[in-house]
This record gives structure tokens, C-alpha cells and sequence, in this order.
């Protein structure tokens, strides 16, 4: 494992649009900049919404920009025995539970006064007996796992944000139809394979102190994160489908080649009119991360 090794992990549930091909590059400038490794992993863990199709689409759209990476592509489809072995080991400590919730009943008791971080779960099953349970399976109510927690602040660095600290609550570490949970599944992924700097959206810090906390419990090595601005419609949302023009078959239907839309995103990312036309090798020596915006970039077609 090297301090800097990098890491793009997309779900393969639809085409890559842009703000995903900028987060891309960014983790890959990041790594190639520091010499290191850059795998690509496949956060497929739902095999309802992901397909193989979407997977070669986006790792298509990756290679048209210029990215390589090191290794083959690892897809969290084929490593749920992990996953459970990881849920095995917190359950020895006596920190996992069942949780019969439905989404309505966590929905409601969201809004009960208790005490607990907003959008944390409220614990209602923590503490249910062998009857109540038995009950619920009865029922056909099919448990998902729940860690238990005791809202930990947990506190951690990001190299764009600053000190951050957080809450930890009950997140589900495995869905009540047997899909291990993405909290879980990304660290165990990390750990193993040796990434040590996390490069994603910055939608994903609010996350992170969970990850940590179940870094800490599992004994696995606490990587370094650089949560990056996300890139947004014209009027503040998010990027989606429904922007316009925002993937690179679109793009390309309407004339832009692929050289103009990395142009493009090197513009996005601090590296300013100079990496018009860059390959992209040089824009690893462009770059430079106190020069990255700290505000979303608004892109309109």
C-alpha cells in the first residue's frame, strides 16, 4: 500500500455524465501525480440496478478521456464473503443487531424529538427482546443488521475541507435482503486493496465518519480523503440526465470530441486556458490540488 494510491468506484447503474468523469480524473491526477497506483472498482453490490452493460459503457467513457488503471477492475458483487466476514468480526464484539424497521417507520420516527443527529437511525430495535423479535419474523419481516453505536463524534481530516467531525450512528451494514451495505463494503474494498487516498464527491463527507468509525473497529488502515466539489445544473441541482448534454455520447452527437471535453474539464479544475489541448500525461504535471476550486462547478450545455 502506498499513501497515495487512488481509486475511482463508480455504481455501473447508467452512463457516466460529466461530473463523474471530472471526480475520475481528479482521483487519477491525484494518484499519477504522487507516482502511485489507480484501481477501478465497480460498486455493484445491487444487482437489480447494475448491469454489465452500464460497466463497460463507463469503463468505455474512462478510456475515450484517456484514464488507465492498475490491475483489473474488482466489481463488490464478487466479494460479499468479505463483507460478511467483516459483519462476523463486529458482531464478536457484541456491535451488531437486527433491525426490522420499514422505510415508513424510520421515516416517521425521524421526526420524534430524541435527541439523535438529523437522519440518524432513532434505535428502535437496539434493545428488542426474543418475543418481540420472533414476533417480527413471524410476521415475515426480513431482519436487515444494523452497527451499534453510542453516537460517537468521530473526528478526521480532509485534505480540501479541513479537520471535519461527525456523528456515528446505527448504519445498516447489511440489507434485509442480504446486500451488504455500502458503508461497510467501501472500507473493506479500500483496505484491501491498499488504497490510501480516497479522491470522491464532496455528497460523500457527511458519510465519512461512519467509515471511519468502522475503520477503527475493524482495525483496518484510515486512508487520507479529499472530498471534491460536485459539479451542478444551471439552476444548483445536482448533475443528472435531465441537465442536457452532460455525457460524452451526447456530447459527441451534438460535435464535441472527446479532446474538447477534457479541455473542458481540465478548465474546470484549476488548471485554467493552459490545459486547452494538454494531453493528458501533461496535465498530470499541471496539476496542482491548492489551485482546485472549492465551490461546485455549474455547467450548462
Amino acid at each position: 500500500m502506498d499513501a497515495s494510491d487512488g481509486r475511482f468506484a463508480p455504481s455501473p447503474t447508467g452512463e457516466l455524465h460529466l461530473g463523474n468523469l471530472r471526480t475520475a480524473l481528479l482521483a487519477w491526477l491525484f494518484a499519477r501525480r504522487a507516482s502511485a497506483r489507480f484501481i477501478v472498482r465497480m460498486e455493484d453490490l445491487d444487482r437489480a440496478t447494475s448491469s454489465l452493460a452500464h460497466e463497460q459503457a463507463q469503463l468505455r467513457d474512462l478510456r475515450l478521456i484517456g484514464l488507465d488503471w492498475d490491475g483489473p477492475v474488482v466489481r463488490q458483487s464478487d466479494r460479499f464473503a468479505r463483507y460478511r466476514d467483516a459483519i462476523a468480526t463486529l458482531d464478536a464484539l457484541g456491535l451488531v443487531y437486527r433491525c426490522y424497521c420499514t422505510r415508513r417507520e424510520i421515516r416517521e420516527a425521524a421526526s420524534a424529538p430524541q435527541g439523535v443527529a438529523p437522519g440518524a437511525y432513532r434505535g428502535t430495535c437496539r434493545e428488542l427482546g426474543a418475543t418481540a423479535r420472533s414476533r417480527h419474523e413471524q410476521q415475515g419481516r426480513p431482519p436487515a443488521l444494523r452497527l451499534r453505536t453510542e453516537n460517537e463524534l468521530v473526528s478526521f481530516v480532509d485534505r480540501l475541507h479541513g479537520p471535519c467531525q461527525g456523528p456515528a450512528d446505527d448504519v445498516v451494514l447489511c440489507r434485509n435482503d442480504g446486500v451488504p451495505a455500502y458503508n461497510l463494503a467501501v472500507v473493506v474494498d479500500d483496505d484491501e486493496q491498499g488504497v490510501g487516498e480516497v479522491v470522491r464527491g464532496d455528497d460523500l463527507l457527511e458519510s465519512t465518519p461512519r467509515q471511519v468509525h468502522l475503520i477503527g473497529l475493524l482495525g483496518l488502515r484510515l486512508p487520507s480523503y479529499v472530498h471534491v466539489p460536485l459539479v451542478v445544473a444551471a439552476d444548483g441541482t445536482r448533475l443528472a440526465k435531465r441537465s442536457g448534454a452532460v455525457t460524452l455520447q451526447r456530447l459527441a452527437q451534438l460535435g464535441h470530441t472527446t479532446d474538447a471535453v477534457l479541455a473542458l474539464l481540465a478548465t474546470s479544475i484549476g488548471i485554467g486556458e493552459a490545459g486547452a489541448g494538454m494531453p493528458l500525461q501533461q496535465l498530470v504535471n499541471a496539476f496542482d490540488e491548492l489551485a482546485l476550486p472549492r465551490v461546485p462547478w455549474v455547467y450548462s450545455p
